[in-house]
């Protein structure tokens, strides 16, 4: 019950802060709205989608969101699954203009997995992980247009990621090894999106 709350009550926040952004935050005149997705995510086989919007003439806020809800081989004992979600805010700042060449940003994540049985992956093929993930970082990232409409995007970040968790043995039914957390520094955003602009 106290994790749906808490899930619950993330979603909430995450919506309203876009809410307000949308209502408040865009200046009425050159308003423009980006809407982007994300190829490397694509290739691991989860849907995403991400919306930046202009704040100022070099600021724009960057909120983007990825959900996987799929298990490869339901009939394997091992029952394999990448299943997550995760949100990613950014604040950036362009060194030009915004929407052109350059920028930097400053980058939150919040997310909850549940992963496991995956043979390709040493620390997942015996054990299932389950839990929620914390953390932000900085990033650098660089926009080319390719007309009024479209562009392409690059994005890397680096940061902290503070993440809590349960550890079973593989499996539908595996036995609990117990509660963990970790803190890990490193990546924390990686992007190669196409972009499509709304004026």
């Amino acid at each position: 019950m106290r994790r749906w709350l808490k899930s619950t009550l993330c979603k909430r926040i995450g919506y309203l802060l876009f809410l307000f952004l949308l209502a408040h935050g865009i200046p009425a005149g050159a308003q423009r709205v980006a809407l982007k997705t994300n190829f490397l995510y694509w290739a691991t086989t989860t849907p995403n989608l991400g919306v930046e919007i202009r704040l100022h003439e070099q600021w724009t806020f960057d909120l983007s969101g990825n959900y996987n809800p799929f298990r490869f081989d339901s009939s394997s004992e091992k029952n394999p699954k990448l299943t997550h979600w995760l949100l990613q805010p950014e604040l950036r700042y362009w060194l030009c203009r915004r929407f052109e060449g350059g920028y930097f940003g400053v980058h939150g994540l919040y997310g909850k997995y549940n992963l496991g049985g995956i043979s390709f992956l040493p620390d997942l093929k015996d054990y299932r992980y389950d839990g929620d993930l914390y953390g932000g970082g900085i990033s650098y990232g660089y926009h080319w247009a390719f007309s009024d409409r479209w562009g392409f995007e690059a994005n890397l970040g680096v940061g902290y990621a503070y993440l809590k968790y349960a550890k079973y043995d593989c499996g539908a039914c595996g036995k609990k090894q117990g509660d963990y957390y970790r803190h890990y520094i490193g990546p924390t955003r990686l992007a190669l999106s196409i972009v499509y602009f709304f004026k």
